[in-house]
Parts: C-alpha cells; structure tokens; sequence
C-alpha cells in the first residue's frame, strides 16, 4: 500500500511540518555536496548503537558526541527514494496532527517520537557500528498518533498488484495498521537474522510508532475529560 493524500482537511496551516520537510530536503542537499567527505559527517552526527552503549557504560561523553547525535540524525537520510518516501508520509499525515495538538506541541511531539525511536533502535542493537540516520522513526510518532485520532479518515491508496496498481480509499486504520505489520515482521526477523548490519532501522520505527499510538491515546482521553468538564456533564 502506498498512501498518496487523505480526505481529511485540517483547519490550520502547517507550518511545522513544512518547516521539517524543508529543513530535511535542506540537509539532504547538504550531504550530496559533502561528497567524500559524507561518510564522516553521517558518523559523527548519525547514532551509532555501539557508540552510545560504551559512552553511556564508561560516563566517558559530551553532549556533542553522544547526545546531539539522537536530534541530528533524524533530519539526515541515505538517498533520494527514503527522503521523498520520509516526507511523502509527513505531508499526509502531519499536518492533521499538527492541527489537533497546535504548532509548538506538535513540534515536540515530533523531535520526542524521533529520539525514543532512536532510543529503541540502539537497544535492540547494541553492536551495530552503522550509524542510523532518518526522519522514519519520528514519522512513525507521527502515523501511530494519527491512527488513533482519526482511525476512520479515508487514505487515497496505490495499492501495486503486479502491472496494475489500482488506486482506492481505506480507512487510516487499515492502511496505517498494514503498514505497522509490515515493520514489526520485518522487525521480528530482524533479530534472528544472520545479515550482519540491517539497512532499515526497523525497530526505530516500531519504537516510534508505538510511542505515537500511547501519546493518541493519552491526549484522546484527555481531549473527552475536558469537553465533559467544559459541558458539563
């Protein structure tokens, strides 16, 4: 399934989710001029599992090095096809939950689901010397959240069958809910896998997502007590 727009218009203009995807395509452009010199960059300012374990088990680190790394990576990537693919899934779905939680709470809760999807990724990988850079783990906050807030909002869908790619609506439940098996088969056969670096960060994701289906939840909740509070009832 590829999601290409939703039918679910939101009230505010986006500025933070335009603002990341223009900082994102910024930094992008910033690592093909690099050249030679990007493998480098993507070590030092990418989370490196491995990196973070020995810094944080000897108490030997600067917020610089270990740190910084958990807000940088998430506004790097490795090609053209994980950026575009990154920002396509923002642009959908983004700007609902900006509008439900406001500009400066949504940033936040953006830069949060990336840094404890981050956070997952070195757990589950604690000897991986690959630096793990993408937007992916706090997309994935941003797709858990959406889910739960707007579970029945009909998602535009490619869905590729062989030559034919049909294009139809389903609910963001199915679409989002797919896409999350997807991962956490993915995820799961990671760990048994005898590959020894995995180029997806599966676990990022699912940490991130996870992280965004709790916070749905909370602020759904929240978002009842205080209309019955205000009603009265």
């Amino acid at each position: 399934m590829i999601p290409i727009r939703d039918k679910n218009p939101s009230k505010t203009f986006p500025y933070v989710t335009i603002g990341i995807i223009v900082i994102n395509t910024f930094m992008f452009l910033v690592e093909l001029s690099l050249k030679t010199k990007l493998d480098g960059f993507l070590m030092d300012y990418g989370v490196i599992p491995r990196k973070v374990i020995f810094n944080f088990q000897t108490a030997d680190f600067t917020f610089v090095e270990t740190i910084f790394p958990f807000f940088s990576s998430m506004f790097l990537h490795g090609g053209i096809v994980h950026l575009v693919g990154n920002m396509l899934y923002l642009w959908i779905f983004g700007d609902n939950i900006e509008d439900k939680l406001g500009h400066f709470k949504y940033l936040c809760f953006y830069i949060l689901c990336g840094v404890i999807a981050f956070l997952v990724h070195v757990l589950l990988n604690k000897d991986s010397d690959v630096p793990c850079i993408g937007a992916s783990g706090a997309i994935a906050g941003v797709l858990g959240a959406y889910m739960i807030t707007f579970p029945y909002a009909s998602i535009v869908t490619i869905i590729p069958i062989l030559f034919l790619w049909p294009i139809i609506e389903l609910p963001a439940m199915v679409v989002l809910g797919f896409w999350f098996i997807l991962q956490f088969f993915f995820g799961a056969a990671s760990i048994t896998s005898s590959v020894a670096e995995e180029s997806v960060a599966w676990w990022a994701h699912i940490g991130g997502f996870a992280f965004g289906v709790v916070a749905g939840f909370i602020a759904r909740r929240q978002y009842r007590h205080r209309y019955r509070y205000e009603s009265g009832e």
